[in-house]
């Protein structure tokens, strides 16, 4: 009987945690400081037509003159800047003598089935300073 009652109050204590009432209060905090995610609405509808960024990646990038000036190779959120970034690949050519440098990804545009950077070639790209991935 004793050991029925120990079962029992221990069930109680658990389900008031999960519920929230009782002993343990529902709200999460972490090293006594309460949580909060700010979240906003998007519509899924406009997204389902965007470009995703495992597509943008290995794409070429043209200019106006429609010169294939560079390729993707990836893109950049930092914690600090909280835009994005893309690094592009140019010059070289079969992987050899290429250079990465970097670009806002708002200054990249979609037309038809590739990227435009407008005003760029591969003389302006080459002469941004060369990025190098912090391995």
């Amino acid at each position: 009987m004793k050991y029925l009652t120990r079962l029992l109050a221990g069930a109680g204590i658990a389900l008031a945690a999960i519920s929230g009432t009782g002993l343990y209060p529902a709200t999460a905090h972490a090293q006594g400081a309460p949580q909060t995610v700010a979240l906003m609405r998007v519509d899924p509808t406009t997204l389902a037509t965007g470009y995703r960024a495992s597509k943008l990646l290995g794409s070429s990038v043209k200019n106006e003159t429609d010169e294939v000036i560079g390729t993707v190779d990836d893109l950049i959120i930092t914690s600090s800047a909280q835009v994005p970034f893309a690094v592009l690949s140019v010059g070289g050519f079969l992987g050899i003598d290429k250079r990465y440098v970097v670009v806002l990804a708002s200054s990249l545009s979609v037309v038809d089935t590739h990227l435009l950077l407008k005003g760029a070639t591969k003389d302006t790209l080459k002469a941004l300073p060369s990025f190098q991935y912090a391995y």
